[in-house]
């Protein structure tokens, strides 16, 4: 692979040059798109806005939104004028939104109205009050000594907040000349990205990217899935998160594709941008695909155009990857492996790999990217031996924000990003994931991996989702649990999972609590919280008093 050797800002504008009147951005549930030469201008207006109401290059602007239109113009206005996009869940409440904002040193914040049951905008009022009193642009606030602007992006007005539109306008009547110098001065080693990662335990870090690190990861990831200008990708997996930012906008921009943008996951939204866009590639994370494909609606669909698309961000059932190749026509979709860390892939799968290579692996290493397993003692594991997956290349973030001992953890003196997940190498070259270290049960001596048992019930009828932790045990030190959700309310009980267990897997690695469940607890990303279930389970098996 030839590495792109340009920031954001010249792969947008070569692309508005060399195909002024294609669609980049479409949302086909309102009739709304832009052309590579509108969204160019848009964020040429954008950034000079910026610069106008006294933004600098370096300055940190965070962005607190759903996939919203002006989503992407905030990031590409932020890389042409040299700032730093700082992404926020938006599943962040006040406490989270709290410790972003100060441990980000960010300068603006855009806003939305909020999402689900949060008033962003109350929740911003009560942590900076020193806005419903200030004069737009002179915010001094008490809590937040970097906080300067504060950026509504909606049509009404809000006291001490710009409106979207009005740094629009500033930026058309803006002299071109500061940003000019600034567009040209910027390098593709700089820091464009702040993504922190999902907190599902710990304080979240921000992990510092750079142009090179995402530019040339959706190069590759695009790729993969021979993605062309003719191509339009679905992408209802949120922006803020890597799987949006860098798989889906990284990827689409580096090959002059088409976004069809969903502004948040609702399956049967999903299904209608498929076919009305004649989307031909799709992502998500198997949650969303299952949801899709029990859609008591998806046989209304025609999805034909489908080829490909990513199945990533949690381990992909093997029975979800065969339906989606089967029933919705995508027989190049591929699943991808990594972390933010790690821009965030390391490993995909690619179009032709067989079925077999699809459904149980997670594909081979990116160009570029030097993927190894390593053992405790930190030499590499032979094919077949579970070890820590290991990467190292261009995709290497730049470490973590203001937290040196956290990237020396990380990041090995041999510059090895340590990911923290277990998996093998298989002889073909192709890897496999079977868990966290964190996730792995060691039940009486013997490593138990949850994947390898979650695949297994999979393939169980009845069985919808199924997600395996370790629960505490005086006399083992930890039994396996397994939480499921069952298959349109199916007539399944604890013991017919068992029964279907015996004599097919192990006897150590047989659930010994099952517990049935309507959802699991995710991250706004998609991803499981684990610890939340783990948590769930010991408190359940201790109020029963079953504890073993």
């Amino acid at each position: 692979m030839e590495f792109l050797e340009k920031t954001l800002g010249q792969v947008l504008r070569e692309n508005a040059q060399k195909q002024p009147d294609h669609d980049f951005l479409v949302y086909a549930d309102r009739d709304l798109r832009f052309t590579y030469a509108e969204f160019d201008k848009r964020v040429d207006d954008l950034a000079k806005g910026f610069l106008a109401m006294g933004l600098k290059k370096g300055d940190h602007v965070g962005i607190w939104a759903t996939n919203v239109p002006d989503w992407n113009t905030v990031l590409f206005a932020c890389a042409r004028a040299g700032m730093v996009l700082v992404t926020i869940n938006t599943s962040y409440r006040i406490s989270e939104l709290e410790y972003l904002l100060k441990q980000s040193d960010c300068a603006c914040l855009c806003v939305i109205d909020g999402w689900r049951d949060a008033d962003y905008v109350s929740i911003v009022y009560e942590l900076v009050p020193e806005l419903r009193t200030c004069a737009r642009g002179a915010l001094k606030s008490e809590k937040f000594p970097f906080l300067k602007n504060v950026i509504y992006i909606g049509q009404q007005k809000q006291r001490g907040m710009y409106s979207f539109n009005e740094i629009l306008l500033l930026g058309q009547y803006s002299d071109e000349k500061e940003y000019r110098e600034i567009e040209a001065s910027l390098d593709r080693n700089d820091i464009v990205n702040m993504q922190y990662t999902s907190g599902t335990t710990g304080f979240p870090k921000g992990v510092m990217l750079t142009h090179r690190n995402i530019l040339n990861n959706g190069l590759g990831i695009g790729d993969n899935q021979r993605l062309t200008e003719k191509d339009i990708v679905c992408l209802p997996v949120p922006l803020f998160h890597c799987f949006g930012l860098t798989l889906g906008m990284m990827a689409i921009l580096t090959h002059g594709s088409t976004a069809a943008i969903v502004e948040w996951f609702d399956p049967l939204l999903v299904l209608a941008t498929v076919q009305k866009a004649k989307c031909t590639s799709l992502y998500g994370v198997p949650t969303m695909f299952i949801a899709e494909l029990n859609h008591p609606m998806f046989k209304m669909f025609d999805l034909k155009t489908l080829r490909t698309g990513i199945m990533a961000g949690s381990p992909c059932p093997i029975e979800t990857m065969r339906q989606v190749i089967d029933l919705m026509y995508a027989k190049e979709m591929t699943i991808c492996y990594g972390l933010t860390e790690s821009s965030p892939v390391m490993t995909q799968t690619r179009f032709d790999d067989s079925l077999e290579v699809k459904v149980e692996t997670v594909g081979r290493q990116l160009p570029g990217v030097e993927v190894t397993i390593r053992g405790e003692d930190g030499s590499e594991c032979a094919a077949g031996v579970h070890g820590e997956f290991c990467c190292r290349g261009y995709n290497t973030m730049k470490g973590y924000y203001k937290m040196p001992d956290a990237t020396a953890q990380c990041i090995d003196k041999d510059g090895w990003l340590h990911s923290g997940d277990l998996g093998i190498r298989e002889a073909n070259g192709c890897f496999r994931v079977t868990g966290r270290i964190k996730d792995m049960i060691i039940r009486g001596g013997e490593n138990v991996y949850p994947k390898e048992i979650e695949d297994f019930l999979y393939t169980m009828p009845g069985v919808k989702d199924v997600q395996v932790v370790g629960i505490s045990s005086v006399k083992y030190g930890e039994e396996v649990g397994a939480f499921i959700i069952r298959q349109n309310d199916a007539a399944i009980s604890e013991e017919d999972i068992r029964d279907f267990c015996r004599g097919k897997i192990s006897r150590f690695k047989i659930p010994r609590y099952v517990f049935f469940v309507e959802n699991f607890p995710m991250t706004a990303s998609g991803k499981i919280q684990k610890y939340m279930l783990r948590d769930d389970g010991n408190k359940k098996v201790k109020e029963l008093g079953i504890a073993t």
